[in-house]
C-alpha cells in the first residue's frame, strides 16, 4: 500500500486529490495538511511514502517544508512531490534543490498522475525525460555556478557516464542501451552515484550533475 500525505492550502484541491487516490486499491491517503508546517509534523507522525506538497502556502511554503523533510533523517523514506499550477518555474528549481523528488503540474491527466505517484513511491525516477530536458534547457540559458562537488571524485568511470546520461534525460532502459549493459546494472550505477553524491533521488542527481560541473549545457 502506497501511503500519501496531501499538503495544500485549498480544501477543494485536497478533496479532489483524495477522492481520486482513494479509488485505487494500492494507494491510501493517510493525512491532509493546509500548510507546510502542518505537513512536516504529519509526515513525522504518519511516515508516508509520498508527500504531495503545494509550493505556495501560508505559514510555511512548500519549498521550506521540502527542505525540512529532506533534512530530517527520520523522514528519509518520504519522497516529496511538488504540486504546482505554473509548470517549470523558478519555484520548482528551488524545490528540487531543497530535496524534492520531482514535481507535477495540477492539470496533469489522471493516468499520468497515478503513474507518477507509483513511480515516486518505488524510489525510481519521477521526472520524465521531457521534464529532465526542460531542466537542461534552463541550465543552457542560465547556467549555475560550478563547484567541486563533494563525492564527485569517488565516482567510477561507469558511474560518471551513467550520471551524464541521467542529466541528458535518459531513462534507465535508455542508459542500459547506450552503455551496452543490463537495465539492472544501469540502475545500480545510478543508485551508487546518488549515494556517493548524497542525492536523495534522480532529480537531485540531475541538479548536482550540473552544479558540480560534471555535466555542462555543452556536453548535454
Amino acid at each position: 500500500m502506497i501511503r500519501v500525505l496531501l499538503v495544500d492550502d485549498q480544501p477543494l484541491i485536497r478533496s479532489g486529490f483524495r477522492a481520486f487516490l482513494d479509488l485505487e486499491d494500492d494507494i491510501e491517503v493517510v493525512a491532509e495538511a493546509a500548510n507546510g508546517s502542518e505537513g512536516v509534523e504529519l509526515a513525522r507522525i504518519h511516515l508516508p511514502d509520498i508527500a504531495l506538497i503545494d509550493i505556495q502556502m501560508p505559514v510555511v511554503d512548500g519549498i521550506e517544508a521540502t527542505r525540512r523533510i529532506a533534512a530530517d533523517p527520520t523522514l528519509a523514506g518520504v519522497h516529496v512531490v511538488i504540486l504546482t499550477n505554473y509548470g517549470l518555474d523558478e519555484y520548482v528549481f528551488d524545490a528540487l534543490r531543497a530535496g524534492a523528488a520531482g514535481f507535477l503540474v495540477k492539470d496533469i491527466v489522471p493516468e499520468d498522475f497515478l503513474h507518477a505517484v507509483r513511480v515516486a513511491a518505488r524510489g525510481d525516477a519521477l521526472l520524465a525525460p521531457s521534464i529532465t530536458r526542460k531542466l537542461i534547457n534552463r541550465y543552457v540559458t542560465q547556467p549555475p555556478p560550478t563547484s567541486a562537488g563533494a563525492g564527485l571524485e569517488e565516482l567510477t568511470g561507469r558511474e560518471r557516464e551513467a550520471v551524464v546520461l541521467v542529466a541528458q534525460g535518459l531513462s534507465n532502459d535508455e542508459i542500459a542501451d547506450r552503455m551496452v549493459i543490463s537495465p539492472l546494472t544501469a540502475k545500480t550505477h545510478v543508485n551508487r552515484a546518488m549515494t556517493k553524491l548524497h542525492a536523495r533521488d534522480r532529480a537531485q542527481l540531475v541538479v548536482l550533475a550540473y552544479e558540480s560541473g560534471l555535466v555542462t549545457p555543452r556536453t548535454a
